[in-house]
């Protein structure tokens, strides 16, 4: 039993509001990594994560090698080149249908004008693995530029996705079970005889934002150990600012929802009530999930969901990985979130100072909002 539950802590005008939130915020915390479940999850959650990575990087490495289209005057530029599967075209013109039909994935032909004596074109990217095997980098061009690897941006909206969902609604769940158990065993009538209700609301949510946000950072040192071992570094440097603003975006984007997640389970006594009042909340936990799985190549889609504040942690990374954004963009909508954090947090309080009391039946959201 924690120094809060056994009521020695010293009186709440005894207690500065840092301290407070931090006796509160080591609660959460201790009690979250004493748990046999947490812990078990987690490790499943890590190990199936870097299993992940570590499959996909040697499915990469074994995979068939890169088919290329080479016209017969540029064949001594690929001559010494491995893990390239090549056909040999007449000319340029064959070259560029090859190109466009996805027969090959790229086709390298002789060009005068070309410092290195060779072009490479591509559809709308150029193979990372056939510019790794060239001595010289050639000029690129592009078929269709506007066009996106289809491949690429699937699995980073997977992955965004899928982080996202797992952890804000594991944390914001765990927030609303905390909540309703010490309402139902008067564990609360304890802490906030040593705390006001503010800080113990922050306290909360300051806690379990510490843990999801190890989880986070875990994560991508996983991914980053995986990727290295399977030799990906490419695709590593490409993912790194993405994933650098997705931490930032989920961060705020978190507090956010353990805030609300917090205010809701007030609302309640028992814990068979929960459900009613953090279902929206779920609701809008997966709603980014779902919209980035399926309108992943949609960039109007994306666009919208960089800015609604709900769907930002994920919305704006997948912009960012895609090119999308500009500069300018993604502080835009980063300060927009803030600003809705700040917003859910005031609300998230008053609810929950007026609900945490008050025993019995469901506290209606008009009462809960009352001064």
């Amino acid at each position: 039993m924690s120094t809060l539950e056994r009521g020695e802590s010293a009186p709440s005008h005894g207690l500065s509001a840092p301290q407070g939130i931090w006796l509160v915020a080591e609660r959460e915390i201790g009690s979250k990594l004493r748990s046999k479940a947490f812990v078990i999850s987690t490790a499943i959650l890590v190990l199936g994560a870097l299993a992940l990575v570590i499959w996909g990087g040697f499915q990469a490495a074994n995979s068939s090698g890169t088919p290329v289209a080479v016209t017969s005057d540029a064949s001594q530029y690929v001559a010494n080149a491995e893990g390239l599967d090549v056909t040999d075209v007449a000319d340029r013109a064959e070259a560029e249908a090859l190109v466009e039909s996805g027969e090959v994935d790229a086709a390298v032909v002789a060009d005068s004008d070309s410092p290195t004596g060779f072009t490479i074109l591509a559809e709308s990217s150029a193979p990372s693995q056939l510019l790794l095997q060239l001595a010289q980098v050639p000029p690129v061009e592009l078929l269709s530029p506007d066009d996106v690897n289809p491949a690429l941006g699937y699995i980073a909206a997977l992955g965004f996705g899928i982080v996202f969902l797992l952890a804000a609604s594991m944390f914001g769940g765990t927030i609303a079970q905390s909540v309703v158990e010490e309402k139902q065993t008067r564990v609360v009538e304890l802490l906030i005889s040593a705390v006001p209700v503010r800080v113990l609301l922050a306290g909360k949510v300051v806690g379990n934002t510490i843990l999801a946000m190890g989880q986070i950072l875990l994560l991508a040192a996983v991914a980053i150990v995986g990727l290295t071992v399977t030799d990906q570094t490419a695709l590593l440097q490409g993912l790194g600012g993405p994933i650098a603003w997705f931490a930032v975006f989920f961060l705020f984007g978190f507090i956010l929802l353990a805030a609300l997640f917090a205010a809701a389970a007030s609302m309640v006594s028992r814990m068979e009530d929960v459900g009613s009042t953090t279902t929206p909340l779920t609701m809008l936990i997966m709603a980014p999930y779902f919209l980035v799985i399926f309108f992943n190549d949609n960039p109007l889609v994306l666009a919208i969901m960089s800015y609604v504040p709900f769907s930002a942690p994920v919305g704006m990374p997948m912009r960012i990985f895609l090119g999308q954004a500009q500069w300018w963009e993604s502080l835009l909508s980063l300060v927009i979130l803030m600003a809705t954090c700040v917003a859910a947090i005031l609300v998230g309080a008053r609810i929950y100072q007026n609900s945490l009391l008050r025993m019995g039946g469901r506290v209606k959201l008009k009462e809960a909002l009352a001064r």
